[in-house]
Parts: structure tokens; C-alpha cells; sequence
């Protein structure tokens, strides 16, 4: 079948779940690449949907997957397998304590389900906050979290989502005389305004540690800290959704490692399947006990499943084995320098922020006023497809377009640096068209 066909066929008969797919067909992945069906290599720089961590068919995935396919893939959820169990011990070791209890699940919406369901049993409350440019998933308790996109045209959303103020030190409106983010003031402003909203059931506070879809907006040092305070204040539960952030995409472990605070839960998908569908929760023994008390139920078709614990135990081998959270932290450094070299070239490069591995620059009209410039986003990214580029821009209201780079973290030096000259390429013709 040729490509017109294809899309054809794709028209007539695919729901369109987003506003408009890749115009290219995937035929098949190796390594940092993709490639369509004209047999063109795209650079990946999204690690597919920055879960592929390291990179497309690795070959110790495809061992796992072969094997387990072969021996035991599947299995009634009441039953466990020694897979499963290892896994179980191999995350709890991975962790600081108190977080030594694993549910092992398949995407994140689902983890973050389960994280919101036992923080609600455990703590008998029900009010859930999050920040107002979050992104937790699309399942009904993970979609009433999110509020970067999604929320209209489908009715009530589950009561007691509470919102607190994105911390973007470009955009923030707090603060210092000197012009710098005044994040505490903040982070006061956002729970002040929680506990008015508040009928006085708050259960947890759930976040990323650097949102992605919400702009690769890091937080700031000491925010997590503080976090951590204003919920023990009110006897909350902090989730960490390190979807994006865990397994040594930013150069740590898990990002909440650079902030020395520890979650009561965390959850885990995408980089933990390395682009398979695997994901899990991890909360503490008095946690797990309080929620087994109350008779916690989350039993779906594929929880504890056998093919799921081997991509994920291969997935901490391979990052362990071949020190990938260093990698990334080193590769990480080399990005953030060639993005800060755009910033000071470019006028409508704004800002550039994240963290090793995944990290971002916002495109505006000028630097001056920082208005979004969403027709300059839309055509450097078609431009750096044309150069066999793949790159993801976030537009939201009120921001620029927002490049999300999140490479696998097996990408070589050569691959990295090529991508970027793509990126800084499609920028400087971008620029030079509008002149």
C-alpha cells in the first residue's frame, strides 16, 4: 500500500484523539531514529512520546520481550509471578525510604489513578490539588487533576480539584524588586487561596517535578521542600508524578533526588517501559496498610503483569549498567549550552529551561515582550521535519510555543549535536523569513 492510501485510509477510518497527527507514516524505529514509509530518518529528539529512554528497539528490550512472550506474558490478576516480585524489591531498593510498596500497572493516567484512589482511601478525604498547568492523564480522577488542556465539552469533572499557581519564573507575575521569581510569595498566594476553596478534605498534592506538557516548567530549588511542609501542615499526601522525570532522564535517578525530598507517593510510566506500556505506583508500608485496611481495590486486566515487570527490571538494568542518569546529566549540559547559545542569538528565543535529558526553549515575538509567537512555532517545526528533525512544541494560552526536547538517553554526541544544529537551523530561517 502506498502512502496516499495509507492517509487515506487513515481518514476514513481513525478517530483524530488530537488536533493533527505527524504528516509522515512510521515504518518502523532503530536506535534515535525513526523512519517513514519513503525510507527518510527523522532524529527522534521526543524518545517517541518521551518514554523510549533508551532509544527504539534496544536490543536488550527486544531480548526481554522475546522472552517473555515466549515463557509468560500474561497471567490472571489475582496471581502473582517472580518477575513481579523482583521488581517489587528492585524499585523499593531504587527509593529512599519509606517507599517500599509497589503496584505494578501499565500507563501513567493509570498510576496516577491508583495514586489519587489510595491517597483518598488512606487519608479519607477526597479534595486533590495540582497545578494549573498540569498534565497527569486522561482517565477520570487523572483528567480532573489536569488542567493544561482537555477540560471542555465533557461535562463535570470529579469535585474537589483544587488548583495552585504554575511556578514559570518566565511568566510568574511574583516577583522581587529585583525583577527575580519571588516563588515563595507564590506558592503562599496558591494554598491561601486552596484553603478558602478547601471544605476541609484535603488528601494530597500532586505534581510533577518539572512539568512537560506544561511547558518544561522545573521547579524551582527549595520549591519541593517548602511543598512538602505546606502539605504536612494540613495532613496531606504528596504525589510526584515522575512519568517523565524518573529513571535518569534529568541526571538523577528520579528528579525529587536533586531536591532531598521524599514523596509519600511517586508514580512511574513512560521512561520506566522505555516506550512499552509498564507503569507503577510506589508508596509506603503504613500507606499500603492503611489502604488494605479499608479493603483498596484496583484490580484491571493487566495489573502485575508478567511482560510489563521484565521491560521494567531490563529497563533498571540497562540505566544502571551503563550509568544513563550520568549520561544524561553530562549530555544534559551540552544541550542546556547550545540552547543558551540560541537564546543569546535568537531574539525569539525567550527562555530556555529543564533539566539534563529534558529540557525546553520557548519561542515569543521578541524577548522584550515575550508575546507567544504560535505561527513562528508551527513553521520551525515543520521546517526541522523537512531536515529529519522531530521535535514537539507545547502551545498554551498565554505562553510561547514551547519546545520539548527529551532525546533517548542513549543518544550519541554526533546525534545530539546534528539534531541541534537542525533546531537552530529552521530557527535562524524562521527568523530570516520574517525579516
Amino acid at each position: 500500500m502506498d502512502t496516499h492510501t495509507m492517509w487515506q485510509q487513515a481518514q476514513q477510518h481513525l478517530v483524530r484523539y488530537i488536533p493533527t497527527f505527524t504528516p509522515r507514516i512510521i515504518e518502523r524505529a532503530e536506535g534515535s531514529y525513526v523512519f517513514d514509509t519513503d525510507g527518510r530518518a527523522i532524529l527522534d529528539f521526543t524518545s517517541g512520546q518521551m518514554s523510549a529512554v533508551l532509544g527504539h528497539s534496544h536490543p536488550d528490550i527486544v531480548a526481554a520481550v522475546s522472552n517473555s512472550v515466549a515463557r509468560l506474558d500474561h497471567l490472571f490478576s489475582g496471581m502473582l509471578c517472580p518477575d513481579v516480585i523482583m521488581l517489587g524489591r528492585r524499585l523499593a531498593e531504587s527509593l529512599p525510604d519509606p517507599l517500599s510498596k509497589v503496584l505494578l500497572l501499565s500507563t501513567g493516567a493509570e498510576s496516577n489513578e491508583a495514586a489519587i484512589k489510595m491517597a483518598k482511601l488512606s487519608t479519607g478525604r477526597y479534595e486533590i490539588v495540582s497545578f494549573d498547568r498540569s498534565w497527569h492523564g486522561m482517565t477520570s480522577g487523572a483528567a480532573a487533576a489536569t488542567f493544561s488542556a482537555g477540560r471542555r465539552g465533557y461535562g463535570p469533572v470529579l469535585p474537589g480539584n483544587l488548583t495552585l499557581p504554575t511556578p514559570n519564573a518566565y511568566r510568574s507575575p511574583f516577583r522581587h524588586s529585583d525583577g527575580s521569581h519571588d516563588w515563595e510569595s507564590e506558592l503562599a498566594f496558591g494554598f491561601a487561596s486552596v484553603d478558602a476553596q478547601s471544605t476541609g478534605s484535603l488528601a494530597a498534592c500532586l505534581v510533577e517535578p518539572i512539568l512537560s506538557s506544561g511547558g518544561i516548567v522545573d521547579l524551582p530549588r527549595g520549591y519541593l521542600a517548602r511543598l512538602r511542609q505546606l502539605c504536612d501542615e494540613r495532613g496531606m499526601l504528596l504525589i510526584l508524578d515522575e512519568a517523565q522525570t524518573g529513571i535518569g532522564r534529568t541526571g538523577h535517578m528520579y528528579a525529587f533526588e536533586r531536591d532531598g525530598v521524599t514523596p509519600d507517593i511517586i508514580t512511574l510510566s513512560k521512561t520506566l517501559g522505555a516506550g512499552l506500556p509498564v507503569a507503577a505506583v510506589v508508596t509506603s508500608a503504613e500507606i499500603e496498610q492503611r489502604c488494605a485496611d479499608k479493603g483498596f481495590l484496583f484490580y484491571t486486566t493487566h495489573v502485575s503483569d508478567p511482560l510489563a515487570a521484565s521491560v521494567a527490571m531490563t529497563v533498571l538494568d540497562v540505566v544502571e549498567r551503563d550509568g544513563l542518569a550520568d549520561r544524561a546529566a553530562a549530555l544534559g549540559q551540552q544541550l542546556g549550552h547550545r540552547l543558551q547559545a540560541m537564546h543569546d542569538a535568537f531574539d525569539v528565543v525567550g527562555d530556555v529551561r529543564g533539566r539534563g535529558l529534558l529540557q525546553g526553549i520557548e519561542l515569543v515575538r521578541s524577548s522584550s515582550s515575550k508575546e507567544p509567537a504560535d505561527a513562528l512555532g508551527a513553521e520551525v517545526t515543520a521546517a526541522c521535519l523537512d531536515a529529519g528533525l522531530h521535535v514537539n512544541i507545547v502551545q498554551l494560552p498565554g505562553m510561547g510555543g514551547i519546545f520539548r526536547i527529551a532525546p533517548p538517553l542513549t543518544i550519541s554526541e554526533d546525534e545530539l549535536h546534528q539534531g541541534l544544529d537542525v533546531l537552530e537551523g529552521a530557527i535562524r530561517g524562521a527568523v530570516a523569513r520574517q525579516e
